[in-house]
């Protein structure tokens, strides 16, 4: 079968573009065709991938988006293909890969009423009605549960159209056998002593993943810190984003020496290994992916109980998971209890390497390919 993967923009960065690429290669891998439709790609292509990179002006996001997606329905009719899949809300697919929230929910308890009356909230409120509402036949690949209420509630979803998908943690992620060589050849490389603590955060949008809770926690950490605690401790931070407002941030709280913020990058594998917690305090996060690959790298975590995938974290007994609402005072404890408490993130490690062996955490691009496949729209 021909099938049409669409997305706004491919980057190798991103949760949403590494889940699409390894949908669509299982799919070309199981013998289908893959056309791609995006607005933007960054990085190298796929072998036999046919993308189309729709070039569209317009003053704002949301308009761009609107013509692309006038584009694409376009070339689709004149160049039918059997499934349509998207990994934004967009009318017309037959498949919708799940990764974003509720945009009604959120506009409706985060914004000003008069935002509901903005071309921008009408026009991803009619993408986002093409999909859930009970008129469509779209099927949904839900990747957490955490959604899907806000989705039944304000476009009465019918319950058989969602299909929930175990985590796709790739494999290449599992600690490998020469770890702590990985682990030394790497602070050597970033010139770190072996008893220096170092903290990591990791995934683009730093606003969206709690950089700033997280400064604060360090700030803190600092300040309260005593002669018999650990002497250095570093923050290192990777992500696709516009850094300057968090730099400036930095300088204010004075620990310019002891953060260094890295844009996005292959070698993830290798931080991980290096780093002594991740620290993933999001304001909002619909799955949280870090948060396996840090598990399956034995890589303790402290995160918000607001990401779909911490409660990995609780069930492998990997870490802390905080509770909401949300009191930065409690982040500060707990990362200064962690901080000093080695023998507990030892068998947080343990817990973790022995939980990654047993637990689904790696079947879903094999399990969406499978619904992609079998959809009811798909003309066979």
């Amino acid at each position: 079968m021909q099938l049409a993967f669409i997305l706004f923009k491919y980057f190798p960065y991103g949760g949403l573009q590494r889940d699409f690429l390894r949908i669509a290669q299982v799919c070309q891998n199981r013998g289908h065709t893959v056309k791609v439709y995006c607005l933007s790609w960054q990085g190298e292509i796929p072998t036999d991938f046919q993308v189309e990179i729709v070039s569209v002006k317009a003053f704002s996001n949301h308009t761009k988006y609107q013509k692309f997606q006038q584009f694409v329905e376009k070339r689709l009719k004149e160049e039918p293909v059997d499934i349509i899949i998207g990994f934004n809300k967009l009318p017309n697919l037959d498949v919708y890969y799940a990764a974003d929230g509720c945009f009604k929910e959120k506009a409706l308890t985060s914004r000003h009423w008069l935002y509901r009356f903005t071309s921008r909230y009408k026009l991803f409120e009619a993408y986002e009605s093409a999909v859930f509402s009970n008129q469509s036949f779209t099927q949904i690949l839900l990747i957490s549960e955490q959604q899907k209420p806000f989705f039944i509630q304000h476009y009465q979803t019918p319950e058989q159209r969602f299909h929930l998908l175990p985590p796709g943690i790739s494999r290449d992620r599992q600690r490998p056998e020469n770890a702590l060589q990985i682990r030394q050849e790497f602070r050597q490389e970033f010139k770190l002593n072996n008893d220096d603590f170092l903290l990591l955060l990791i995934g683009s949008g730093f606003k969206t993943k709690g950089l700033d809770r997280a400064l604060f926690g360090l700030k803190n950490y600092l300040e309260q810190k005593q002669e018999q605690e650990q002497e250095n401790v570093y923050f290192y931070i990777i992500g696709q984003d516009n850094p300057k407002q968090f730099q400036d941030e930095i300088s204010k709280l004075g620990i310019q020496e002891q953060v260094k913020i890295f844009s996005g990058r292959d070698d993830i594998s290798r931080f991980l290994l290096a780093a002594d917690l991740l620290i993933h305090p999001a304001y909002h996060e619909n799955t949280g992916t870090v948060l396996l690959e840090a598990l399956v790298s034995g890589l303790p975590v402290l995160t918000t109980d607001v990401c779909g995938y911490a409660h990995y974290i609780n069930n492998a007994q990997a870490g802390v998971v905080l509770p909401s609402p949300y009191k930065q005072e409690q982040l500060n404890q707990q990362l200064q209890n962690i901080i000093n408490a080695p023998e507990q993130r030892q068998r947080w490690q343990n817990n973790a390497l022995n939980y990654a062996q047993k637990a689904d955490i790696y079947s879903m691009p094999k399990r969406a390919a499978d619904i992609i496949l079998n959809s009811r729209q798909a003309h066979v």
